[in-house]
């Protein structure tokens, strides 16, 4: 597959040769929602708590006795039924994480690329390096680039000024290339990979 690469500009600067075996795939929406449920399953925190009936600090005698007044058969005040006492089924602190393996999360990854590559939302760029870190200045380049919601990939280290620029821009999040996930390319409408990301994520799939 042969993608041309452009510049911050706007400007061309040549093409490159994309690996079918990872931007070609027929793209599987269940391996992708398996691979969305685990990453956000497992970024929860999990602390959500509340007081049962053994939480509740009141007193464990019987209301009133058993027999004879008519009510219905109550025991500790701590009971739900009962305003302050405790939580029904309420929830506990817990993992909410599973299991997913190695090789179905690298597959996901290959399909989330595939179908941006499909879509025709998938953008090669030379080099994302700024001589300044001004937003304005980003904004108007990305306006004639056509982007509005990206997630941008660039090489092991992004530039300062790019990542200072680009940071106060809504709807586009940078990563260097070893941050590249599922979630964050479904997220956005349009995928940006430097070149040098590109030669990177071929080097992790060989």
């Amino acid at each position: 597959m042969k993608l041309d690469i452009t510049t911050l500009e706007g400007e061309g600067a040549g093409s490159v040769e994309l690996d079918e075996a990872i931007f070609g795939l027929e793209p599987r929406a269940d391996l992708l929602q398996r691979m969305v449920r685990w990453q956000l399953a497992k970024r929860r925190a999990g602390t959500h708590a509340v007081q049962n009936r053994s939480d509740v600090n009141r007193t464990r005698k019987k209301l009133y006795k058993q027999k004879g007044t008519g009510n219905a058969r109550h025991g500790a005040a701590s009971a739900p039924q009962f305003r302050g006492g405790g939580r029904a089924f309420g929830p506990v602190v817990r993992d909410h994480s599973h299991d997913l393996p190695k090789k179905v999360r690298a597959l996901a990854l290959r399909h989330a690329l595939s179908s941006k590559a499909k879509a025709e939302t998938l953008i090669v760029v030379d080099d994302v390096k700024l001589a300044e870190g001004k937003t304005k200045g980003l904004a108007e380049r990305f306006g004639k680039l056509g982007l509005s919601s990206a997630l941008i990939i660039g090489g092991a280290e992004i530039d300062a000024n790019f990542g200072r620029a680009a940071r106060n821009l809504p709807q586009i999040d940078v990563l260097p290339v070893q941050g590249i996930n599922v979630y964050d390319i479904l997220r956005r409408e349009k995928l940006v990979l430097t070149r040098a990301a590109v030669d990177a994520l071929e080097a992790r799939f060989k």
